[in-house]
């Protein structure tokens, strides 16, 4: 259940506290007072849009905090983790959202920061919300078809149905996209060819850039290196004041310094590895430029392939890795197309398979809904006597579709024959929104076994209804609450004296603000809400004792 809603600066609220109990919960309040805000307030925890108009003038921000007590808390749980929020508290699930002026709001859960999307997610398992003009929903048909698997449970076979469905969509697809226009067909499959022949022929297996980019520096300052290196080699070794004459030199002279000195015989041995070392760097040298290859042709060669890559990446892909993967998928795809006709005939005889696992699907969920349609229809019906049309009944209807849907091969159609001698119509035929509401509220009473949302809120569902209507809604309305708390939000007061606790909206002037509070009322003070309720704001004596006489008999 619904705890506690608290509401700060929110419209004309400046601050406010609802402690809420199980079981029919009514708000009411003069007209403009501010009860639907405590259904807006509700609304924005359970995800919906924010808008900093919501926001008391002067203040920066505003917030709502919803609590809930679950008898159960492990499917929010399941979803919390799922979504990586704290789990709950015990029982107690804490749900906050604040709208601040700068556009910087907050959404918390269990105080953790989450999405608008997040709260959603949990008001859907949570809370039904129903406002003034949400009865409309009443005549879609994939509402109506909603309600009735609801009611029959019938979520398993339409999950196995939408599983065959989306496997024969997938299948379609696929088809749809290898088929086509011949002649289009044809070109792509010139078009692939004439790639993949281009790429192949150019042989990019073993190419390497940076190699080629390497080889043809070389090759084309050939002469320069040579020069270069030949005078590294003469500065080395080759002339009369190279080095290494230098170190001979030095290699003579240091036997008679180390016979004078203990260190002159270290000295001569790394002199000696000097001369080396100066030996091996030369012969080094000598085989580099033997390896030089400057011949004219292979330039050419180099410059032809250079440029060839060039032209191929600008084609392909940015490296030649890329090019690499461009031609395996062009080549998967030009297999594709030449067995064309294979893959069209194998995709056919799969989709003619799925089309008959869908079909059986169907007709499994078909024969439980017209089973349970029949129940559904004469339930709806008896709660419609009790709500006014003594002489009314509700059919379900289910017909076939035109084909395969997302939800069945279904349609489904709600009909109504309000009174005596008037034909069967379809719901949407009718044009009164009061027969509407209590319609909804018919198929809200049947519902409440069936349904696992533990909260119900009602924002004048008695809009357009008669006072004499008013107490059979009440009482409906008790009936729905013996499974689910049910928070209604009225201006009849044939409803109101129903509740098991009632709660009074009023707006004050204060300090030259307006602002509305909300007071549970009992007793004495209710029977006076009441009595304003039937008479207006001059209570007499006998507005009073009616309303009192209504309470004792509700």
């Amino acid at each position: 259940m619904l705890s506690t809603l608290r509401v700060k600066n929110l419209a004309i609220v400046d601050n406010i506290r609802v402690d809420l109990q199980e079981g029919l919960n009514v708000i009411t309040g003069e007209t403009g007072a501010g009860k639907s805000i405590l259904a807006d307030a509700l609304g924005l925890v359970l995800g919906d849009r924010a808008d900093r108009s919501m926001i008391r003038a002067g203040e920066e921000q505003c917030g709502v905090e919803a609590c809930f007590e679950l008898s159960d808390p492990s499917e929010i749980n399941t979803l919390l983790d799922e979504m990586g929020l704290e789990a709950c508290d015990g029982n107690t699930l804490i749900v906050r959202r604040l709208i601040s002026s700068s556009g910087a709001g907050k959404n918390l859960v269990n105080d953790c920061p989450t999405t608008a999307q997040t709260l959603k997610r949990i008001g859907i398992l949570l809370v039904d919300m129903h406002g003034p003009h949400d009865h409309q929903s009443l005549l879609d048909p994939d509402f109506q078809l909603d309600i009735l698997d609801a009611y029959g449970h019938l979520a398993e076979a339409r999950d196995v149905y939408a599983s065959a469905y989306r496997a024969l969509l997938d299948l379609q697809q696929k088809r749809e996209a290898l088929d086509g226009d011949d002649r289009a067909v044809e070109q792509q499959i010139d078009m692939l060819s004439f790639q993949v022949k281009e790429l192949e022929d150019a042989d990019l297996t073993d190419t390497d850039e940076e190699d080629l980019q390497r080889e043809h520096t070389r090759v084309a300052n050939a002469s320069r290196i040579l020069e270069l290196a030949d005078a590294v080699r003469n500065a080395l070794i080759e002339e009369d004041t190279s080095a290494f004459n230098a170190i001979a030199f030095a290699q003579r002279t240091l036997p008679e310094l180390a016979d004078l000195v203990e260190e002159g015989e270290e000295w001569r041995s790394e002199v000696e590895s000097v001369a080396i070392q100066l030996q091996e760097l030369s012969n080094t040298i000598s085989g580099f430029v033997q390896s030089i290859d400057a011949d004219p042709e292979r330039l050419v060669w180099l410059e032809d392939r250079m440029a060839l890559l060039q032209k191929l990446k600008r084609k392909y892909g940015n490296s030649v890795a890329e090019m690499l993967t461009f031609l395996e998928q062009s080549k998967a795809r030009l297999t594709e197309l030449n067995t064309r006709g294979e893959r069209l005939s194998a995709l056919d005889a799969e989709i003619a398979e799925a089309k008959k696992q869908a079909a059986a699907s169907g007709e499994i969920l078909r024969k439980a809904r017209k089973q349970c349609a029949s129940r559904l229809g004469k339930e709806i019906t008896e709660h419609l006597h009790d709500l006014g049309f003594l002489h009314g009944e509700f059919k379900v209807a289910v017909t076939p579709a035109d084909g395969f849907r997302p939800s069945g091969l279904d349609d489904v159609d709600f009909g109504f024959a309000p009174n005596v001698g008037e034909p069967m119509r379809s719901l949407k035929a009718i044009a009164s929104s009061g027969e509407i509401s209590r319609v909804m509220l018919a198929v809200k009473a049947v519902l409440a076994k069936h349904d696992r949302i533990p909260v119900l809120v009602f924002d004048e569902i008695d809009s357009n209804v008669g006072g004499e209507m008013g107490n059979a809604i009440g009482a409906k309305l008790t009936t729905v609450a013996e499974q689910h708390q049910v928070i209604c939000i009225t201006h009849l007061p044939q409803v109101a004296v129903h509740g098991a606790a009632h709660f009074v909206v009023a707006k004050e002037v204060c300090e030259g603000r307006t602002r509305t509070s909300i007071q549970p009322v009992s007793d004495s003070a209710r029977a006076e809400e009441v009595a304003r309720m039937l008479g207006g704001k001059d209570l007499t004596s006998v507005t009073l004792r009616h309303a009192r006489e209504m309470l004792e008999l509700s």
